[in-house]
């Protein structure tokens, strides 16, 4: 059995509860040593054997898969953040068809949701912004035209762009051209969100490339964008007293 597990932002205690049982009973953890806290490992038990995905093909994490399996050992699949988001594990999970052995999911806190934790932001303020964009910039691997960074930011919504740290220069025009989004949009970056190295640092879209140079921020951080940073917005009507909900009645 194969469990792909979200390591969660990087704090070793902001992995799920399910995670970690099943980092202590794994017998193999295969794990994203470039983004995954080491800390994490101290959960396995003394016998498990550790392998890191970042020195790995797909080819051979599949011999270890099917090696494990017919072993029958448990196998952990430890991915930073949550594996859904940037964590190539749909062509894991093709292998592991191809090769009948049974897998599951267990979700992750991502980067994106510790970076607002790190800024004590809400992406969906009333009235400021109900949607949020989760994108990346086009490098040295692609994205598609249709989801194109000015495609993206022609919404002028929330915006959490990971994978950019190194393309800010470019971040900036590409936000700019949506039409949207002006100098001035409030942003952020949030340098390995919820580590204990963990660097906020607020500025603006036309300040971005300025302010990672200024720091020294070259790659693991989050970028996120929009007026959802500065603005409080309109009070929900969730608590309002005037609102009627399920569970209480409104005063009018």
């Amino acid at each position: 059995m194969v469990h792909f597990v979200g390591a969660g932002p990087g704090a070793a205690d902001l992995i799920t509860l399910r995670g970690k049982r099943l980092l202590e009973e794994a017998d193999l953890i295969i794990y994203a040593g470039s983004l995954v806290d080491p800390a994490l490992l101290d959960y396995k038990k003394a016998e498990c054997r550790v392998m890191n995905s970042a020195e790995m093909t797909l080819e051979q994490m599949g011999d270890a898969f099917k090696e494990a399996a017919e072993g029958g050992l448990t196998v952990v699949r430890l991915h930073s953040g949550d594996p859904s988001i940037y964590g190539a594990i749909r062509e894991q999970i093709d292998l592991l068809e191809r090769l009948g052995i049974p897998y599951d999911v267990t979700p992750g806190v991502s980067s994106f949701l510790g970076a607002a934790a790190a800024l004590s932001a809400e992406f969906t303020v009333p009235e400021i912004s109900q949607s949020i964009i989760i994108t990346r910039m086009a490098g040295r691997t692609p994205v598609p035209e249709k989801e194109s960074m000015r495609r993206m930011a022609s919404h002028g919504c929330s915006m959490a762009v990971f994978l950019s740290a190194g393309f800010l220069k470019e971040l900036e025009e590409e936000l700019l051209a949506g039409g949207i989004y002006t100098k001035q949009t409030p942003a952020a970056i949030v340098y390995k969100a919820t580590w204990p190295e963990e660097k906020v640092c607020r500025c603006s879209v036309g300040t971005l490339a300025e302010t990672a140079a200024r720091e020294g921020i070259r790659k693991t951080a989050m970028i996120l964008v929009g007026d959802f940073l500065e603005s409080s917005g309109k009070r929900s009507l969730l608590y309002d007293p005037a609102f009627t909900t399920e569970y209480r009645k409104g005063s009018q």
